[in-house]
This record gives structure tokens, sequence and C-alpha cells, in this order.
């Protein structure tokens, strides 16, 4: 998952694979250092540390074998992800990349770029803070829509009525969710830096019709033109790399488009097997 998100931030991907279809899937999800069941060391976290955290885990569950990984990862989850593939890229079946970038860059001016990161660091109520996420990950039309989430008592008012009461859960819990956990993260991600080099390599050693980049037209956490660089220095369609570019969407697409996002995760995992 993204920065300071749990593992349960996967909970749709986990019932809609693990549970409804786990006589065919096999589902591991992980909370990244610094938040959740995981170590939370106080250091300077990198994007490579946190992908040799994954390798470990994979390697001691016994996710070994050549093409047997089917890696997904959003945002900061992505990043891990470009660093493990380049790690063990023979493992790799389908790399799916959504809502992430090789490398952070200012594509909304210095002025608004500054006063996001200002506001970052600036102590706020949890009320504030939950308003303002909302209006940074996900679509306006998703926030006010009716909860959309399968429920075991009742439903929540809005999909962002649901959110907020998770954000809610998450932040009251202070040993899963820490400041000093979260800022770690926050610099692994805004330090992550792969090159087009970098890239090129990772497609020539994963394969890039392996390779899907996902991203939303309307991203304010990671925006748009990071999905478009991830594509083209990765190969871009021309060379095979699969583009799934929403119109409209924002950060969250397993969320906001769980259905379709569930799609292309099959027919990458089905089409990996033919490669």
């Amino acid at each position: 998952m993204g920065l300071g998100s749990l593992k349960s931030g996967w909970q749709r991907q986990v019932k809609d694979f693990g549970h409804a279809q786990a006589d065919k899937y096999t589902v591991l999800i992980v909370d990244n250092r610094g938040i959740g069941e995981s170590d939370k060391p106080l250091m300077r976290y990198s994007t490579s540390e946190m992908a040799k955290d994954m390798l470990e885990l994979l390697d001691h569950v016994g996710w070994t074998q050549n093409r047997s990984v089917h890696v997904a990862g959003i945002s900061m989850g992505g990043m891990i992800a470009q660093e493990l593939s380049l790690m063990i890229p023979e493992r790799i079946g389908s790399l799916v990349l959504t809502s992430t970038a090789a490398r952070i860059v200012n594509t909304i001016g210095y002025l608004e770029n500054l006063r996001n990161r200002i506001n970052l660091f600036i102590p706020k109520s949890i009320d504030r803070q939950i308003a303002f996420t909302k209006t940074q990950i996900f679509s306006p039309q998703y926030v006010d829509a009716p909860d959309d989430v399968e429920c075991t008592v009742k439903p929540f008012p809005t999909n962002g009525d649901r959110f907020g009461a998770h954000e809610i859960t998450k932040r009251k819990d202070t040993q899963s969710f820490t400041r000093s956990g979260f800022m770690c993260q926050l610099l692994a991600g805004g330090w992550h830096h792969k090159s087009k080099e970098d890239l090129q390599r990772l497609g020539d050693e994963v394969g890039r019709e392996r390779i899907v980049v996902i991203h939303g037209t309307i991203d304010k956490m990671i925006t748009f033109p990071h999905g478009e660089t991830l594509l083209a220095e990765l190969g871009g369609e021309e060379q095979s790399v699969r583009k799934e570019f929403f119109e409209g969407q924002s950060h969250v697409i397993p969320v906001e488009k769980r259905r379709e996002y569930n799609c292309i995760l099959e027919e990458m995992i089905a089409g990996a097997g033919g490669l």
C-alpha cells in the first residue's frame, strides 16, 4: 500500500481474489515498515530498503519460483514494486504500477507545490485532516456517492463517510499509526528515484508485456504527468507496456474503480501464463 496506509487498504481485492476465488489465487498483503503491524524503526527509510523487506517476506513464504509472483503496488507501494522487480526480475509474473512514479517532480508550479508541502506539517484537527485527505486521494463524485462496499451491519451514508471512519480508527491506534513512522515513509517516497536507464532495465529484465501502468487524470497526490513519464520511460505501448489511464479519476483507483481494476489484474495474471 501507499504512504501512511495499512494493508487493509487492499481489503476489496483480498475479498475478490483471496476469498471469492481462493481456489485460484493466493494473496499476500503486508504493512510496509513504519505502519500497522510492521516494525517502525526511527531511521532513514528508502524504497529500496522497503523492497528488501518484501523480498525477505517472499523468501520466507517460499515464493521463489520464476514468474511466480504477481506484484501490484499503488503510490509509494508502486515505487517499492519497482525496486523489488529490479531485485528479482525473474520471479515477476506481472507488474501492476498504479498511481505511482519513477521519481517525484514538480508538475503543479512552485507556489502550489510549496503550499502543499507546508500543509503536511501544519497541525490540524483530525476532522480537518480527514476532510483534506479526501480531496487529495478521491474524485469528488466518489466521495459524495452512497457507500458501495458490502457491509456487515449497515452501510455508511457515503463513501466519504466510510473512509472517514476508517481513518479515525487508524489514527486512534497510536501503536499502529505514528507520526514518526509516517514521516519516515514520506521521506522514502520523496527520495525515490528511478532513472530512464533504470526503467529501461526494468522493462528488459521483467518483460514489458508483463507490465501495466495505471493512472488517473486528476490525481492530486502523484499527478498524471508522472504516470505518462513512467509509461514512456518503460518503453510505452509501442514496446508492449500496457496503458490504463482513467479519465476523471483520482489516486485510489483500486477503490473507486474496483471492478475495472480487478479485471486488469486478472488479465495481467492470465496473460503472463502464456508468455
